[in-house]
């Protein structure tokens, strides 16, 4: 067979064979982990410059590296559509280290401080999607986008997005447009937040809670919260699940809204929608939590379990800076990202001010 022959998809399925399918993973995995182990090792040479030759280098940890790395990479080449499926993969690794990171929390501290995060939340859901509603409606957005843009800045950005597509019947391009807003934003608060953290001089769980309240999309929340410190990126994901466990009643909402308007289609059966829209990998977390709580594992598996959702991590935090095209951006036109960008910075300084007077005040540790 000559090199450059389109094997055809199974007549049966219509798909390719599930070998076929999983061999194309194959090249942009291997791009993730590697410019994840790429990052861990400008991190080490940093550490090794600095300390025996007293040279100088940027003091950089590896999540930012690898997401440096990956911007670089993505927004100076075109990839070859060989590495697509694989680096699509990195939700997965980010789902997994969700998971495995729940071992560091027994599920005491999951109901305490989860508990005060679903307060919080609540807060920022009806903060985030009234703000945003009324910010479209003053900039004249198309009224789908504008529902779009409520919906992924006050739940989980693309994922709620890409979730709301189909309920709504949104347009394509209003979709794009959503998701390059919501991605852009995402972009600034890694550079951003870190900054803000230090100067007001934040605990680990404040900025993290504070991270998983105000950043959008999963990975850039996990990643923003991992740069400022190991316990800082484990309650910004515990923070971020709790949010991310409202999708399912948000995007119900808007599907009920746009069909009575007779724009989208009936929602039948409201249960099973729900089901079908909740982030199935919050219920791992928990599993993990009450294993941990009960004992299950021991104390060299919980540390096994905390290395093995580093490594995780690892091309998730990549993924950030390859899925991140810059470009995008400037074709989107200014009015939704102006939108996006007043509504962050006004859902992210509330956020910060209710998290510094509830930690302030004593009501978590």
């Amino acid at each position: 067979m000559s090199a450059h022959t389109i094997s055809l998809p199974s007549p049966a399925t219509g798909q390719p064979p599930r070998s076929r399918q999983i061999l194309a993973l194959i090249p942009g995995t291997l791009l993730l982990f590697g410019i994840g182990l790429a990052g861990k090792g400008l991190e080490s040479l940093g550490i090794w410059l600095r300390t025996v030759h007293h040279i100088y280098f940027p003091r950089i940890e590896y999540v930012l590296w690898a997401i440096i790395l990956g911007l670089i990479l993505s927004n100076t080449f075109t990839l070859p559509r060989i590495f697509r499926p694989g680096i699509a993969t990195y939700e997965l690794w980010l789902k997994l280290g969700i998971v495995l990171v729940a071992a560091k929390f027994v599920l005491g501290d999951v109901l305490r401080i989860g508990g005060m995060s679903l307060g919080l939340v609540a807060i920022e859901l009806i903060l985030s999607l009234t703000v945003m509603t009324l910010l479209g409606r003053i900039f004249k957005l198309p009224p789908k986008l504008t529902s779009l843009l409520a919906i992924g800045s006050s739940i989980c950005g693309v994922t709620a997005i890409m979730a709301a597509q189909g309920a709504i019947e949104s347009d394509e391009d209003d979709t794009t447009t959503a998701i390059a807003a919501i991605l852009a934003l995402g972009a600034l608060a890694l550079f951003t937040f870190p900054a803000i953290g230090h100067a007001l001089h934040m605990g680990q769980q404040s900025y993290g809670i504070w991270s998983g309240l105000a950043v959008d999309n999963t990975a850039e929340a996990t990643v923003t919260g991992a740069l400022y410190g190991d316990v800082a990126g484990r309650f910004a994901v515990l923070a971020k699940t709790a949010r991310s466990s409202f999708i399912g009643f948000v995007v119900l909402g808007y599907a009920v809204y746009w069909a009575s308007q007779g724009q989208a289609a009936r929602v039948e059966r409201k249960a099973l929608f729900l089901w079908q829209k909740f982030p199935k990998f919050i219920l791992g977390f928990v599993a993990i939590s009450i294993l941990a709580t009960a004992g299950f594992f021991t104390a060299s598996q919980l540390n096994s379990l905390s290395n093995l959702s580093k490594w995780a991590f690892l091309p998730a935090f990549a993924g950030v800076g390859l899925r991140t095209q810059l470009r995008d951006l400037v074709n989107q036109g200014w009015r939704p990202i102006l939108v996006g960008v007043l509504g962050e910075i006004f859902i992210a300084l509330l956020t910060l001010g209710m998290v510094l007077a509830v930690y302030h005040h004593g009501a978590a540790l």
